[in-house]
């Protein structure tokens, strides 16, 4: 049985966003289309973001999967690190704030960008 690759983007017991990765098998579908369990969803969105874009740090308010669509999307950590998303890939966005915490720009969330010289495209479709 193979295995779908999950990246998360999540908020660490230090309150610090981090990037890891869980497998989930491909244990439905048939060998020649190998499917995940179906999991709900919240809806979906898609975004256009220009050329230059760059967010300040933030959390994720809704636990979400995000699409590269078109373009590049750069996510930076508060550690400096940082990884770029291109066409074709995805991450999952789930670091929220922790319960009964207020915002700090200096500790929590990640910060992303539009890389290269095409607007990013990307579809954002909500866990439930």
């Amino acid at each position: 049985m193979s295995n779908f690759r999950k990246v998360i983007l999540y908020t660490g017991t230090d309150g610090r966003a981090h990037f890891g990765e869980e497998t989930l098998p491909l244990s439905e579908g048939t060998p020649q289309s190998r499917l995940t369990a179906l999991y709900a969803s919240g809806g979906y969105q898609l975004r256009e973001s220009p050329v230059g874009f760059r967010s300040q740090f933030h959390c994720t308010t809704t636990p979400q999967w995000v699409f590269i669509l078109q373009g590049q999307m750069e996510i930076g950590l508060q550690d400096g690190s940082s990884r770029v998303f291109h066409p074709g890939e995805h991450f999952y966005s789930a670091d929220t704030l922790p319960p009964g915490v207020s915002f700090d720009p200096a500790l929590h969330g990640h910060w992303s960008r539009q890389v290269g010289e095409e607007p990013l495209v990307t579809l954002f479709v909500r866990g439930d």
